[in-house]
């Protein structure tokens, strides 16, 4: 699929296969600093607690660790020591691996700072890119690893046009800031009553394969509401509003589709029509 992407010093456009541009808000440095940080504190809390506990298991006391920590470290239990290495690992190479495939490229910090990471092409990120951009992570955080600094990640956003650190170079991703404002909302879109245009296809069909038992009636609803009422918004508005409400249903379902014939309202078509086959099939 032919796509040209254009890039300013705080904006990235895509161009969409229906020739709308979508314009995403870049993060700054600041917001995803302070992200990270929030993320990096919650991290910590996990390792204090986690060994706290493996401690009160082992019976022994905070005070013991402080005055012989070597004693420690060769009178612990193997198990104590086995899962105290299995818990660090996976805190401190897990957290944004886990976060971001399961909130859809947010983590805890992100959340609170309203940014998310999301595929340069404007799609979501699968398992592989959170993976991918997060064990670079490492990297990115020279010269500390205990205490991340994050210097050749600073170095590469300031050098990179789109503030992409070496894991999102990598990974082929971009952190954005969520600006839900300038579209019109949901209760803005679907507040006139109009005839139903629900099922009336406009986009050519998008074969793809997912679970569709995943999708709610509530989801199925948002839907079939967009599609009622694409026509009261501007063609602008309404491709940035079809990439709203496809974007999390691609991440729940995961679906394998053709890229070179791809559009975001033509999925919500088709998958309008398949719940609705489904549900007079199971009726």
């Amino acid at each position: 699929m032919s796509r040209h992407i254009i890039e300013t010093e705080e904006t990235l456009i895509i161009e969409t296969p229906e020739r709308v541009p979508l314009e995403f808000a870049l993060a700054s440095i600041g917001n995803r600093f302070l992200a990270v940080a929030i993320d990096h504190f919650l991290q910590y809390l996990s390792i204090f607690i986690l060994a706290w506990i493996l401690l009160a298991l082992a019976g022994t006391s905070a005070g013991e660790v402080a005055d012989a920590p070597d004693k420690l470290f060769s009178e612990a239990p193997k198990w104590t020591l086995a899962v105290t290495i299995i818990g660090l690992f996976l805190i401190f190479a897990g957290y944004f691996i886990f976060f971001e495939w399961l909130w859809n490229g947010q983590t805890p910090g992100k959340r609170l700072m309203k940014l998310r990471v999301i595929r340069e092409d404007g799609r979501p990120i699968t398992l592989w890119e959170a993976i991918a951009r997060n064990l670079l992570r490492i990297g990115d955080a020279v010269p500390g690893f205990i205490v991340p600094v994050y210097s050749i990640g600073l170095i590469t956003i300031f050098l990179s046009n789109r503030d992409q650190r070496l894991g999102d170079i990598f990974a082929g991703t971009v952190v954005i800031r969520e600006r839900a404002g300038e579209a019109p909302t949901f209760a803005e879109t679907f507040s006139n009553p109009v005839s139903d245009t629900a099922f009336s296809r406009v986009q050519k069909r998008i074969e793809f394969r997912a679970d569709l038992e995943q999708v709610t009636e509530a989801e199925i609803e948002v839907v079939e509401s967009f599609l009622r009422r694409r026509w009261d918004l501007s063609e602008k508005q309404r491709v940035w509003m079809a990439w709203r409400i496809a974007l999390p249903l691609m991440y729940k379902l995961k679906p394998n589709y053709d890229m070179a014939d791809f559009t975001y309202e033509g999925f919500l078509e088709e998958l309008l029509h398949r719940h609705h086959a489904r549900r007079k099939f199971i009726n």
